[in-house]
């Protein structure tokens, strides 16, 4: 019995110990902020990237003048 009681005592003694998804965390954010956050940079880092301005310009240049000699 004692050991039940014990147990119990631990049981929720750990249960205060979860996050909440409001309740902030590391730098001030929540956890369904940071998993916004997550999904946002997941979508930009799979965009193609345009290229660089001048870049087709400076391509053109280097094939054009590659079939000079």
């Amino acid at each position: 019995m004692r050991m039940f009681g014990l147990l119990a005592l631990a049981v929720l003694a750990t249960t205060g110990c979860s996050r909440t998804e409001n309740e902030p965390g590391p730098g001030g954010v929540t956890v369904s902020e940071a998993k916004a956050l997550d999904a946002a940079a997941e979508m930009l880092e799979s965009r193609d990237t345009p290229p660089v301005a001048g870049q087709e310009q400076a391509e053109a240049k280097a094939e054009a003048g590659a079939g000079v000699d």
